[in-house]
C-alpha cells in the first residue's frame, strides 16, 4: 500500500492497484496502460456528467472514446443488455488490446466487466466504482457477472480489472439510503477480518449518528480503505473463490435470497444486514457461538447495523420462498447448503449443510409478524 498527493493505493496481489483518494478521477488513464486504442465507457443514465469527465479525461491522452449508456440498478444486469454492449463493440471494431471502463455503481461495474470478461475471451477493465458499495465491494476483486430470473450473478466470470479508482468526492451526492446500504459491506469486513472498522462506525454513531450516516462521516475514506485492504488480501489469496474468499459472502446467502424474493426493490446492502443477523443467530445455535462473548457478539450484529439505520429483520412467513432462494444460491455445493458465520470476531468459517430445523429456528430469530417484507 503507498499513499501520495491525496491518494491512497492499495495492491492486490501485485495484479492491480485500487486508488482511493479526492479528485482522482482523471487517473483513469494512467491504470489503462499503452496499448489501449479504444475505451468503452460503459454508464447508467443517471450519472451522464460524472462518465462525460471520465470520457473527456481519456479523450485528452488521445484514446477514441464510446459512451453507452445502460439501465439503473439491476436493470443493466441482463443477457440483452450484454448483448448490446456486445454489438456495440463488434460494429466499432474493439480488439484485444482495447478496453472497457465502468463508471457506475455494483450493478455497472458488475455489468463492464463481465462484459470486458467475455469479449474476445477477455479484453481489459478498469472500474471507477461512484457509490460505496461499488468501492467496497463490486468494483474490488473480479467478480463480474449478470442476473437471470433464477437468480441473481449466475452467469459470470472471474475477470481482475486493470485497475479500480474510488474517487471519495462522488459520494457527497450519492442519496443516504445507498451510501447506508454500502456501509453494510463495511461493517462486514469488520465482523470477518478488521474489528477496528466496527470501533470507527461506533464512535462516529457516539459523536453524530446523523453524520456517521452521510458522506460527511469523518472517518469515512479510513472506512473505505480498510475494508477495500481486507477484501484485497483476500482476494490475493483465492483469486476464485475457492476457499479463502468464501468469508466475503458473509450474510450474503440470506441476503441474496430476500433480493430475489423481494425481486430486488431491497438495496443490496439491507439484504445483506439481515443476512448478518441470520447468521451471526445460527452461529449461535450451531454452537459456534457461545457463552456471554457470543451473546454479546450477535447482539453487536444489530446494534452497529440499527445504529446506521439499517434493517436487522424481515417478515414472518416466507420461509418457504426464501429457503427456495437459497438452495439456488451459487454458493450451494449440490444440495448442500453452505454459510460464512463466526467463531469469534473476526474468526469466520465455513458451516456446510446445518439442519433445516435449525435453519428455520434462525429464521424465527430474524423474523416479524407483519407479511409485506417492508423495511
Amino acid at each position: 500500500m503507498s499513499a501520495a498527493l491525496g491518494s491512497t493505493t492499495i495492491s492486490v496481489g501485485g495484479d492491480y492497484d485500487v486508488v482511493i483518494g479526492s479528485g482522482v478521477l482523471g487517473r483513469v488513464a494512467d491504470l489503462l496502460g499503452a496499448d489501449v486504442e479504444r475505451v468503452l465507457v460503459v454508464h447508467p443514465p443517471t450519472l451522464d456528467a460524472l462518465s462525460g469527465a471520465v470520457a473527456d479525461a481519456l479523450r485528452d491522452r488521445g484514446y477514441a472514446v464510446h459512451p453507452a449508456e445502460v439501465p439503473d440498478a439491476e436493470a443493466a444486469k441482463t443477457a440483452s443488455v450484454a448483448a448490446a454492449l456486445w454489438a456495440q463493440l463488434g460494429q466499432a471494431g474493439f480488439t484485444r488490446t482495447d478496453a472497457v471502463v465502468g463508471v457506475g455503481g455494483g450493478t455497472v461495474t458488475d455489468l463492464a466487466g463481465f462484459v470486458a470478461a467475455s469479449w474476445l475471451r477477455g479484453v481489459p477493465v478498469v472500474q471507477v466504482p461512484t457509490t460505496l458499495l461499488g468501492m467496497v465491494d463490486a468494483a474490488v476483486g473480479g467478480k463480474t457477472g449478470i442476473n437471470t430470473a433464477e437468480g441473481k450473478n449466475l452467469v459470470g466470470a472471474f475477470h481482475p480489472p486493470a485497475g479500480v479508482l474510488c474517487d471519495v468526492d462522488v459520494l457527497a451526492t450519492l442519496p443516504q439510503a445507498d451510501l447506508v446500504a454500502g456501509l453494510a459491506e463495511v461493517v462486514k469486513c469488520g465482523f470477518i477480518a478488521d474489528p477496528v472498522i466496527l470501533d470507527l462506525v461506533e464512535s462516529a454513531v457516539a459523536d453524530d449518528a446523523g453524520r456517521a450516516r452521510s458522506a460527511a462521516n469523518p472517518h469515512l475514506r479510513e472506512l473505505i480503505e480498510r475494508a477495500v485492504r481486507v477484501k484485497a488480501d483476500v482476494v490475493a489469496a483465492d483469486l476464485r473463490e475457492s476457499s479463502l474468499r468464501e468469508i466475503l459472502n458473509y450474510g450474503h446467502t440470506f441476503g441474496h435470497a430476500i433480493e430475489q424474493v423481494e425481486h430486488y426493490s431491497w438495496r443490496h446492502g439491507e439484504a445483506v444486514g439481515v443476512g448478518m443477523v441470520y447468521v451471526a443467530e445460527l452461529a449461535r445455535l450451531t454452537g459456534h457461538l457461545s457463552g456471554p462473548e457470543g451473546d454479546a457478539l450477535v447482539d453487536r450484529h444489530r446494534s452497529v447495523l440499527e445504529s446506521l439505520g439499517l434493517p436487522t429483520t424481515y417478515a414472518a412467513g416466507r420461509w418457504d420462498e426464501l429457503l427456495t432462494a437459497m438452495r439456488r444460491d451459487k454458493k450451494s455445493r449440490g444440495s448442500t447448503l453452505r454459510f460464512v458465520v463466526l467463531d469469534g470476531l473476526a474468526r469466520p468459517t465455513r458451516l456446510a449443510g446445518p439442519d433445516d430445523a435449525l435453519l428455520q429456528a434462525a429464521y424465527g430469530l430474524v423474523s416479524r409478524r407483519d407479511a409485506s417484507g417492508a423495511h
